[in-house]
């Protein structure tokens, strides 16, 4: 009996002193407090339950609160202690035994600075530590700033620390990859919004709100969110709450807008009565937020944001029931996203404007990652099937652009054939003119001599040598290379020079190889061919002359251009003519015939020299 009483004795103090070890190292909770309140001037004094939630207890008041805590040390310990404090301040300062642990912001200034944002941990000295101890906490609180104070833990760096990280991680860590995502996901729609226009023609060059809306929201959300990381704010808190009330409703207008456009009901009326509803809540945003801190009137910014979920709620109701019937991806990704964030948004806003809810954490802007996708996701698939019907419209336009092409071909291919048959018509038409005007004109002159009974049958034989010279020279003509003078001379050679010489007139020829001239074509090489047969057919038959020249030589254009020309010269040394007779007969039609070459026909005439020179540029 005895040995069972000493073994359940000794079994006893290990267990005890197994717990007391334990309590040593677990984390205490400080859940109460000696507050003394200043607001105004005016201290209060009172035991209070933490946390303390300043916005609960002192609605739309601004000050200082001083909160005396006391917990006692470990007996024996190797391990340094800390503090942790889920949310401290607007401003703090930090006190044990008499020593200043930690302070931030400026007690005295209020609105300027706001700590109260993220998590605390406050390692305590091993020399502060003290089996009983007395603990002080300073806190600034700004109206509406969700200030207070928290429940203390203290304890063991190891227990303490592993909280601080966890709620670090969380509130701060998510934070940040939240408002780079939102970021990115903005950036995203708003290059796309910016890049991509509408391909059809009638909407040429509009762009699609949708990628607007999307771009607005996510950059408002991810300032929204990113708040939390400012702690040094660039403005007082009275301005600053209105940057970030502000980006909370563009975050809300701007999400709203853009369900409207995913459900098609931009043009609708209901939609421009909308519009119209949230333009009137962000034009008196700034006044409602600005007045709810530096009246105070608080109220005035909850009735603000309830105005927003007024219109924010049934237009989700009936998005709801417009995805129910709808079959498409996007419809049910955004009503997903609805389901899970309307609970989640009112939550956050009894929490945050309503209840005794200090050290509660909002969860829409975790939950709101799903918007972020769901846009992200919208605007990759209305990309995609933008690029898909700029292809489908791209590859009809190649079809329509082939068979344009395949249209302009055969419509030039008939052209060339008319062409050419017009071309051959006009030669044609061209040879029959003169052979009506040479070789008929010749054989006319020819019948009305012998039709005469005076006829010399040495001029009929004349008349008709120069016929059959001329249609052969004009059957020449057709093979002759367009702009080839010095062939067209030589062509007048071979076949007048066996007249010249039955006629006793002697042909000196002084023709160098000439330059060819292009834009003589055809018809051009038949009028000059014309003009030279005429020049000679004078010689033949009205000079009386014994010596023919033909003086030939490249020269250039009077302009001095270098641009190649010919000057042709034809002498005889007959008996000569008057030559004010030069409008009058084949010296008319050669003089009309060398303008319309563009080319300077001179004629010289006296007893025993005529010249006859023609200029070709």
């Amino acid at each position: 009996m005895r040995f069972v009483c000493r073994f359940w004795g000794r079994a006893l103090l290990l267990l005890c002193c197994s717990t007391a070890l334990w309590a040593q190292d677990a984390p205490l909770a400080l859940e109460h407090a000696k507050a003394e309140i200043s607001i105004n001037g005016v201290s209060t004094f009172a035991t209070v339950d933490l946390p303390y939630g300043w916005d609960f207890h002192h609605r739309g008041l601004s000050g200082v609160g001083q909160f005396d805590l006391s917990f006692d040390g470990p007996l024996t310990t190797d391990e340094a202690w800390g503090l942790y404090f889920y949310r401290l301040g607007n401003a703090y300062r930090v006190t044990l035994n008499g020593k200043l642990l930690e302070g931030d912001g400026d007690i005295a200034a209020l609105g300027i600075g706001d700590y109260a944002k993220v998590p605390r941990f406050i390692r305590i000295p091993a020399d502060l530590l003290l089996p009983h101890n007395q603990l002080e906490v300073v806190i600034r609180s700004d109206s509406g700033r969700r200030s207070g104070m928290p429940v203390v833990w203290v304890g063991p760096v190891s227990g303490v620390e592993d909280l601080y990280r966890k709620e670090f991680a969380f509130r701060v860590g998510g934070s940040a990859i939240l408002a780079v995502f939102s970021l990115v996901v903005g950036a995203f729609a708003a290059v796309l919004w910016i890049s991509h226009t509408d391909p059809r023609p009638e909407r040429r060059g509009v762009r699609d709100n949708l990628y607007l809306f999307a771009a607005l929201a996510e950059f408002s959300w991810a300032f929204f969110v990113g708040d939390t990381l400012i702690e040094r704010t660039p403005l007082p808190w009275a301005w600053w709450s209105v940057v970030v009330n502000m980006s909370l409703g563009v975050w809300m207008s701007a999400l709203l807008l853009f369900c409207h456009n995913v459900a098609g009901w931009e043009h609708h009326r209901t939609s421009r009565w909308v519009k119209g509803l949230l333009t009137t809540l962000l034009v008196s945003g700034p006044v409602v937020a600005y007045a709810a801190i530096s009246v105070p009137a608080p109220l005035l910014l909850t009735l603000w944001q309830i105005s927003f979920a007024v219109i924010f709620i049934p237009s989700t109701l009936l998005f709801l029931a417009l995805a129910a019937n709808a079959a498409t991806t996007m419809h049910r990704v955004v009503a997903l996203a609805f389901v899970v964030n309307v609970p989640i948004g009112i939550h956050d806003f009894y929490i945050m404007r309503i209840a005794d809810s200090f050290t509660n954490q909002a969860l829409l802007r975790y939950s709101a990652t799903l918007f972020g996708l769901a846009l992200g996701a919208i605007a990759i698939d209305r990309f995609r099937t933008a690029n898909l019907r700029v292809r489908d419209m791209l590859d009809s336009l190649s079809v329509r652009v082939q068979r344009k092409d395949l249209e302009l071909s055969q419509s030039y291919q008939r052209m060339e054939l008319i062409a050419r048959e017009q071309a051959r018509t006009q030669e044609r038409a061209r040879i029959l003119r003169d052979m009506h005007d040479g070789v008929g004109s010749h054989i006319s002159s020819a019948i009305r001599q012998l039709q005469s009974g005076h006829s010399n049958p040495d001029e009929v034989l004349l008349t008709l040598r120069d016929s059959l010279d001329q249609l052969k020279l004009s059957i020449d003509a057709l093979n002759l290379p367009p702009g080839d003078i010095t062939a067209l001379l030589a062509n007048l050679r071979y076949r007048l020079e066996p007249r010249f010489r039955a006629m006793g007139l002697t042909l000196e020829w002084a023709v160098i190889l000439l330059p060819n001239l292009p834009q003589l074509d055809a018809s051009a090489m038949r009028q000059l061919q014309f003009i030279f047969f005429e020049a000679f057919s004078n010689v033949m038959q009205h000079a009386h002359a014994s010596i023919l020249r033909v003086d030939a030589a490249p020269t250039l254009t009077p302009h001095g251009a270098g641009a190649p020309g010919v000057r042709i010269r034809i002498c005889d040394n007959g008996g000569g003519f008057d030559t004010q007779l030069l409008r009058r007969g084949g010296l008319n039609s050669m003089h009309e015939r060398a303008q319309a070459l563009g080319a300077q026909l001179n004629f010289q005439s006296r007893p025993g020299e005529t010249v006859v020179e023609l200029l070709l540029h």
